[in-house]
C-alpha cells in the first residue's frame, strides 16, 4: 500500500504544475507591500481542492482593517488518521514578497512558466513548493481512500512574509485547540538542494526603524543646516561596533555570528540642491539566541546618543519587529527522528541539523513549547528575481512527508 502512495505522489507532476499556476496567478501581498492580502488566493484555492475531494476547511480570518475585505484568511485541512489523538501538521504560507524591479524578470512573475524540470514565477519556491507538496500528499491519501496512522493536517497561513501577526500568531492565540502537545510540526520553508539539512533553531530577529532629524537648508550654505543624510551615513558606519559587542560564535548557524545590516532607506528631499533635514533608514539584526534583544537595542541607542552629541541632531527609534529566539527543538523529539528516517530512505544520506537567521513559522511554535522543524529540498531562490523551483524536488518533498507521516 505504501509503495502505491509513493508511486502516486511521484506521478503528480501535472497536478503540481496546475497548483503552481493557480497560486502564482493570485499574488498574495500584504498591505505593507502594497497588496490586499491572501483572500483572492484562498478563494481560488478552496474550490480547486474541493474538486480533488478535500474536506471543508476551517477558514480562520484574522481581522485586518488595512485590506478591503477586512480580514486575512488562513486555511486548515485535516485528513483523519487511524489514531485521531495525534496530528502531523505541515505548515506553509500563502503570501509572497514583491517582485522587485519587474524589468529585470525574464518572464512575467505572476504567470507560471515551465521549462523542463524548472518552473518560474513569484512564490514558486517561497512558499508554494511547501503548499503544493503537502497538497500532493493529502490528495493521494484522499484519492486512494487511505487512512494514515495519525491525522494529517495542512495549515496554509497568511502574513508570514511580514511578522505573522495575522497568520500563525493569530491562530496560536485564538485557535490553540487546533494543536495537541504530542502533535508533530513540519514547516517546508527552508532547505538546500540536497535535501540533507533540517533546521531546528533560529536567531532572534530585530527590525529597527531609525529616524534622523537634522535641519534642512540650501546646499550652497551647508553651515545653516544639519545634513541628516551625513548623520545617517555616520551612524550606519558606527553600527559595525555591534559585531564586537555581540561577538559570540555558534557553529549551529550559518553564518555562525550575529549580523547587523542597514537595509531599507526612505526618500528624503526631491531636489539635488537641498540639504535634507530628515532621513529614515532601517536595520535588520539577526542575533544569536544567547543575546537578549533588549541589550542590542540599548547598545544601538548608546551609539546613537554619541551621534546626536556629535551633530546636535535628534534620533528616534521604532521597533518594526522584535522576536526573541525560542529554544531549539530537541534532537530527541519524534518529528526529528521521523524526518531523519524519511530523508535517509528518500535521499540515502544523513541530514545535518542546523540553525538559520531567517524567521520561519517553526519559531512561533517553538515559543509555544511545540517541537517544530523546518525542512524542504529547495534551490534557495527565495525573494530573488526570476524565482524558480524544481518540480522533481517538490515531488520528492511530498514523498519525504509521506514517509514521515507513516513513520
Amino acid at each position: 500500500m505504501f509503495e502505491t502512495i509513493l508511486s502516486s505522489i511521484h506521478a503528480g507532476r501535472d497536478l503540481a504544475i496546475a497548483l503552481q499556476r493557480l497560486l502564482v496567478s493570485h499574488p498574495a501581498l500584504g498591505p505593507e507591500n502594497g497588496g490586499q492580502g491572501e483572500k483572492d488566493k484562498v478563494e481560488a484555492l478552496k474550490p480547486f481542492l474541493a474538486k480533488l475531494g478535500f474536506p471543508e476547511p476551517l477558514e480562520i480570518r484574522a481581522p485586518d482593517a488595512r485590506v478591503s475585505c477586512g480580514y486575512r484568511p488562513s486555511l486548515a485541512y485535516v485528513i483523519p488518521g487511524l489514531d485521531p489523538s495525534q496530528t502531523f501538521w505541515i505548515l506553509s504560507h500563502l503570501d509572497v514578497v514583491p517582485v522587485g524591479d519587474r524589468s529585470l524578470w525574464q518572464t512575467d512573475p505572476f504567470e507560471l512558466v515551465v521549462k523542463d524540470d524548472l518552473i518560474f514565477g513569484r512564490g514558486v519556491e517561497d512558499n508554494h513548493q511547501g503548499v503544493v507538496s503537502s497538497i500532493l500528499l493529502a490528495q493521494t491519501l484522499i484519492a486512494q481512500k487511505t487512512k494514515p496512522p495519525i491525522n494529517l493536517g495542512l495549515l496554509l497561513v497568511a502574513d508570514e512574509e511580514t511578522n505573522n501577526t495575522y497568520g500563525l500568531e493569530y491562530i496560536a492565540a485564538h485557535h490553540a485547540n487546533l494543536f495537541k502537545p504530542n502533535d508533530l510540526f513540519l514547516a517546508p520553508d527552508h532547505g538546500v538542494p540536497s535535501g540533507l539539512e533540517i533546521e531546528i533553531a533560529e536567531k532572534s530577529v530585530l527590525w529597527l526603524k531609525v529616524s534622523v532629524e537634522g535641519r534642512q537648508c540650501h546646499a550652497s550654505v551647508p553651515s545653516r543646516g544639519i545634513n541628516s543624510l551625513r548623520v545617517a551615513a555616520d551612524f550606519i558606519m558606527r553600527l559595525d561596533a555591534l559585531h564586537k559587542k555581540f561577538a559570540a560564535i555558534d557553529p549551529l548557524f550559518e553564518p555562525p555570528i550575529s549580523t547587523f545590516e542597514p537595509t531599507k532607506k526612505e526618500a528624503n528631499v526631491e531636489n539635488v540642491n537641498t540639504i535634507p533635514g530628515r532621513d529614515i533608514f532601517y536595520i535588520d539584526c539577526r542575533v544569536l539566541p544567547c543575546y537578549d534583544l533588549a541589550d542590542v537595542i540599548a547598545h544601538i541607542k548608546t551609539i546613537g546618543a554619541d551621534v546626536m552629541q556629535t551633530y546636535a541632531c535628534t534620533i528616534s527609534y521604532d521597533i518594526v519587529q522584535a522576536v526573541q529566539a525560542a529554544p531549539a527543538t530537541s534532537v530527541e523529539s519524534p518529528i526529528i527522528q521521523r524526518l531523519q528516517q524519511a530523508i535517509r530512505a528518500e535521499y540515502h544520506g544523513e541530514a545535518k541539523l542546523t540553525g538559520i537567521g531567517g524567521g520561519t513559522l517553526a519559531a512561533i511554535l517553538r515559543a509555544k513549547g511545540y517541537p517544530a522543524v523546518v525542512w524542504a529540498s529547495l534551490l534557495e531562490c527565495a525573494h530573488q528575481l526570476n524565482e524558480r523551483a524544481s518540480l522533481s524536488a517538490c515531488l520528492r518533498d511530498a514523498s519525504v512527508m509521506a514517509r514521515a507521516l507513516f513513520g
